[in-house]
């Protein structure tokens, strides 16, 4: 398994990326081909950037790549705005005042852990029920969310209450995801009109 780990480790840095999870987001691409050049995607929890980087090179440059963290980002491009935000704090006026609406929003946010699975869980379905708010209101209708969550016992309730907000909800877990990791992926199609 560590063989596997430092191949995306070497993968990444072989390809200009600051850290391997922007595989985890290339294998949802190339399995849903959910983004398109001209398009306009939000990424949260975007620091060091690695999830960025290839969203820009992905929309080129007719689209925009909107990047909120509160840590820096190590990437830079024509196409890529950063907004040092708390994500419990973004004005969705402005945003939207700047930028228009979003065809997609894609969250790799996790938080800090404890160490104790149920806390971490729930501090994890915390971050994605505000990335589902952010989504909610950003997006274009029919637009995509595609989010990290970690796995326990409220995450089937998390499955049915986006289901009300959009048309398709699955599960994705990428084979550059650790084995062992409790995360997994929820890929959210359709943004139901509002």
């Amino acid at each position: 398994m560590k063989e596997i780990q430092d191949h995306y480790f070497r993968l990444a840095k072989k390809e200009g990326y600051p850290a391997r999870s922007v595989y985890k987001l290339k294998e949802a691409q190339q399995r849903f081909r959910f983004l398109k050049p001209g398009h306009i995607v939000m990424d949260l929890g975007a620091s060091p950037g690695s999830w960025s980087k290839y969203l820009g090179e992905i929309v080129k440059k007719g689209g925009t790549v909107v990047s909120v963290d509160l840590n820096p980002l190590r990437i830079s491009g024509e196409n890529i705005h950063f907004l040092k935000h708390d994500v419990f704090e973004l004005d969705y006026r402005e945003i939207r005042d700047e930028f228009g609406r979003f065809d997609a929003v894609v969250s790799d946010m996790a938080p800090a852990t404890t160490g104790r699975k149920d806390l971490d869980h729930y501090r994890s379905m915390d971050l994605a029920r505000q990335a589902a708010e952010i989504a909610r209101a950003l997006l274009k209708d029919n637009g995509v969310f595609y989010c990290k969550v970690f796995q326990g016992e409220d995450l089937p309730d998390l499955k049915r209450w986006l289901s009300t907000i959009f048309q398709s909800v699955k599960f994705f877990k990428p084979k550059s995801s650790r084995s062992e990791s409790v995360e997994i992926f929820l890929f959210c199609n359709g943004l139901k009109k509002r």
